[in-house]
């Protein structure tokens, strides 16, 4: 029976027939071992068909239908194909593949890489499909030596062809947007958890694999990175001296230990580098989540953090499905099967989700945490939505939800009443609208400043002449505190006085109406320094008498 096979490459489709195999025989080792001989295997193997895409938009279409998964119609069988059968690869097939009349059975099989989409292929077109290791291996000689069976194929053009596929399907299967980013702080998310588990697991394997060589020095260093860096240093314990303290101390940042291991011995591996580079890559790439957080959800960073702020984000969707959910789906998610587990035995339903790994609610009581999670749910929910609807990239609000987070906790654990929500959005409005507009002030107040500060120049010398000329028709208008005391004694002599010799009130209005509030002042300064004044007529001190009555 012939044997056709059907090898999809970026730059096409492209048919092989397989012929003379009893010349190499149906074992798997033997056409192993012939893949590699492009003499002996193109004996066996030959170009049959060959269609070239048209553009590159049409192999991505290819290469998505080809990948694509698609479930049966029949509902209880729950078939699942691993692949599609365009219009173009099946007029391919049927163009190039022998015709099989209808109620015979074919003479010829089509071996195929993946048996899901070869069963496809036999319910479309009833071609008889095949998929085993002895297809695979006659395919991946194809693949081998696939430039030297297509003329006027360069291994350039094939390499430029499987590179700008490749960066297009993986741009289509991510759902890359330019315009939000999102979706990077996502992926950003997943290979930090990623990366987190291979830098634990190769540092185990480093110790593990090392104390044979060095056992005494998982006891002196504990960290994983300074563990790593001092094996790559030390390499072999043979050659460690006492010149290499130096540079232990170095990595260590304490010569004790330095000395304790050139004492004990030495070591490394290769794969000590791979750790050292997996944990500057994780640190790098944690600088990088928390960047775009602060750029994406500056509130929700600063309120909650960056690793916990982008969880949500990540099992949420998007920043917009987070700030869609409502606060109680935001404060178990994360604990859906909880949810559900509890839902359906009846038992209690769970507190928290991913906001179990903030801090505030590590810091509240035992009995408090579900409360200070539900807080804390209602203000992630709103920082969510400020970030994703607001236009102004600021943290204000995140820092004063995070302070009505602190208020709440003390108000749990000592009972202080915290401020009312009105009055912090109120405060955090304001301020938001200033920094917003600073920006736009600096340059104008630089202007107003010089021209109001030459106004207050001038305005100054106006009034400190006004004041002079006050000072000179008053007289002497300061007054001490012991000059008051003397002043309120002759009020009291004076009214004494009066009550023995009244005088009329056409004679006070007289003199109050000559005499102003400046003058007051001056006869009371008079009145104090009467010791060296010349004695005074009696319709002076009458006078005296008259406007100590009126002022009291």
């Amino acid at each position: 029976m012939a044997l056709y096979l059907l090898y999809e490459s970026s730059s096409g489709y492209a048919l092989f027939n397989a012929h003379g195999l009893d010349e190499i025989g149906q074992d798997t080792e033997a056409v192993r071992s012939s893949i590699t001989d492009l003499n002996r295997f193109g004996k066996v193997v030959k170009l049959a068909a060959f269609n070239p895409f048209a553009s590159a938009l049409d192999a991505l279409n290819q290469c998505n239908a080809v990948s694509e998964v698609e479930f049966g119609l029949d509902l209880l069988s729950f078939d699942c194909f691993v692949g599609l059968m365009t219009e173009e690869l099946r007029s391919f097939l049927e163009l190039n593949l022998p015709k099989v009349k209808e109620g015979k059975k074919a003479k010829f099989s089509l071996g195929v890489a993946e048996p899901k989409i070869g069963s496809h292929i036999y319910e479309t077109t009833k071609i008889p499909c095949q998929s085993n290791e002895f297809v695979l291996e006659l395919i991946r000689g194809v693949r081998l030596h696939f430039d030297r069976f297509i003329k006027d194929l360069k291994p350039s053009d094939l390499e430029k062809a499987q590179l700008g596929l490749a960066h297009s399907y993986s741009r289509a299967k991510v759902k890359f947007n330019v315009n939000r980013v999102d979706n990077m702080v996502i992926q950003a998310i997943f290979l930090l958890d990623t990366l987190d588990k291979d830098i634990n697991s190769f540092s185990m394997r480093v110790r593990e694999w090392y104390s044979w060589h060095f056992p005494e020095l998982v006891k002196i260093v504990n960290d994983n990175y300074l563990y790593a860096k001092v094996t790559k240093y030390i390499e072999n314990k043979s050659e460690l001296s006492e010149d290499k303290i130096p540079g232990l101390t170095e990595i260590l940042g304490d010569e004790d230990k330095a000395k304790e291991i050139v004492e004990a011995a030495k070591a490394s591996m290769a794969i000590c580098l791979r750790v050292m580079d997996l944990s500057e890559y994780r640190r790098k790439l944690y600088d990088y989540l928390v960047s775009k957080m602060n750029d994406i959800a500056p509130n929700l960073a600063s309120l909650i953090g960056e690793v916990v702020g982008a969880r949500l984000i990540s099992h949420a969707g998007s920043l917009t499905n987070l700030a869609k959910c409502p606060s109680s789906t935001l404060q178990i998610l994360g604990a859906e099967k909880a949810l559900f587990r509890a839902l359906k035995t009846r038992g209690n339903t769970p507190k928290y989700g991913l906001i179990f790994h903030s801090s505030f609610i590590g810091r509240a009581s035992a009995r408090n945490k579900g409360r200070m999670a539900r807080y804390l749910a209602n203000k992630c929910s709103i920082a969510s939505r400020i970030d994703c609807f607001s236009e102004l990239n600021t943290t204000v609000f995140g820092e004063k939800l995070r302070e009505q987070v602190e208020e709440r906790l003390d108000f749990y654990d000592k009972g202080v009443a915290p401020r009312k929500n009105l009055d912090v959005m109120k405060a955090a409005m304001e301020s938001a609208q200033n920094q917003d507009g600073e920006m736009d002030i600096d340059d104008e107040t630089a202007d107003v400043a010089s021209t109001k500060s030459k106004k207050k120049k001038s305005k100054a010398e106006v009034s400190a002449d006004e004041t002079m000329t006050n000072g000179l028709a008053n007289g002497d208008a300061s007054e001490d505190p012991k000059k008051d005391k003397k002043k309120k004694k002759e009020k009291r002599k004076l009214a004494e006085e009066q009550a023995e010799a009244p005088e009329s009130m056409d004679e006070d209005t007289h003199v109050n109406a000559e005499v102003g509030t400046a003058k007051k002042k001056k006869k009371s300064s008079n009145a104090v320094d009467g010791e060296d004044a010349e004695p005074v007529t009696e319709g002076k001190k009458k006078k005296k008498k008259s406007k100590g009555k009126g002022e009291e």
